[in-house]
């Protein structure tokens, strides 16, 4: 099945290009079937980038998948265009008014990692995200900065500053292989990471109810699984395209800033060569499984989530 999104979103001429099934509203609404929602909270500068990418992931499973974009409703992103936000947007309050429910949402990174939490301008209302999606949405993805802020206010597990930026591409191991959400996976993989900050495993480990389902030992914890409140965290960017490290090292590299060269990340460790993509089979894998997960287990009456209980993990 395709996924649903409107017809002059960027998005649906990239993934169509791409052989990635797309429909629109019109051909939706003729197909017998209630389609998963999924909401994509977009705390990235460039949201346009950022749309694609996750669209591309949750666009590839057999379901048909409606995809909502959701903004923090008082932050202005100056990275895009106003008539982009305008038309395809809808700010949190006005998502949260109307008492919407989605079967999966997944919140972005976004390149604050200097601040403390508490410094964010929006850090209040997105702490009132986390605490909605426990009655308003079945399953929550928060993804490297937004799934740190959200295990810290979830669980008040610490992000820690790195004395150097973890970037590039490094092996992971696969520490649950009988998790559903690894259903497929080899024993390790090669995840693309560009942080500046990380939680600590033993902070991890404190709390009974996580648990890690992939980690490295070069840079730490990578997907953790919450259980108790339908969510899972990823500090590292299984979503990024082939070229995306490459735009943030010749970024910073025209800016005159301190960057090291993606880590395996270039064939022989020279950026004059063209990186090659080694994620891509694993990050579908993931979010397929997720999609799976939710499938299986969120109500058939969008209405009931947050009131009907599911078996979680059956």
């Amino acid at each position: 099945m395709p996924i649903k999104l409107p017809s002059d979103l960027p998005a649906f001429d990239v993934l169509t290009r791409e052989g990635v099934q797309v429909m629109d509203e019109d051909a939706a609404a003729r197909q017998d079937i209630r389609p998963l929602r999924i909401g994509l909270l977009n705390l990235m500068p460039k949201k346009i980038q950022t749309e694609n990418q996750f669209a591309r992931l949750i666009g590839a499973t057999p379901l048909q998948i409606e995809l909502s974009l959701i903004r923090m409703s008082e932050h202005e992103t100056r990275n895009t265009a106003a008539d982009h936000m305008e038309s395809f947007y809808r700010p949190f309050t006005d998502v949260r008014q109307t008492g919407e429910k989605f079967d999966g949402l997944i919140i972005t990174g976004a390149p604050i990692e200097h601040l403390d939490f508490d410094d964010v301008t929006y850090i209040d209302e997105l702490r009132s995200v986390f605490d909605w999606t426990q009655t308003h949405v079945h399953s929550t993805f928060g993804v490297c900065w937004g799934g740190m802020a959200m295990i810290n206010h979830l669980h008040g597990i610490r992000k820690h500053m790195l004395p150097h930026k973890a970037f590039g591409c490094f092996r992971h191991q696969n520490l649950a292989p009988a998790s559903p959400y690894l259903r497929g996976f080899s024993d390790d993989c090669v995840i693309p990471v560009s942080r500046w900050t990380e939680v600590r495993q033993d902070e991890i480990d404190a709390v009974p109810a996580l648990s890690t389902l992939l980690g490295s030992d070069e840079v730490g914890p990578c997907l953790v699984e919450d259980p108790d409140h339908r969510a899972l965290y990823i500090f590292n960017h299984f979503e990024y395209d082939s070229d995306t490290l490459k735009q943030e090292y010749d970024r910073d590299v025209a800016s005159g800033a301190e960057i090291i060269v993606p880590v395996n990340y270039y064939p022989d460790d020279n950026p004059a060569l063209t990186p090659q993509n080694r994620w891509r089979s694993h990050a579908h894998l993931l979010y397929g499984n997720w999609i799976s997960e939710i499938y299986e287990t969120t109500p058939y009456d969008i209405s009931k989530i947050g009131i009907e209980v599911t078996d979680w993990r059956r």
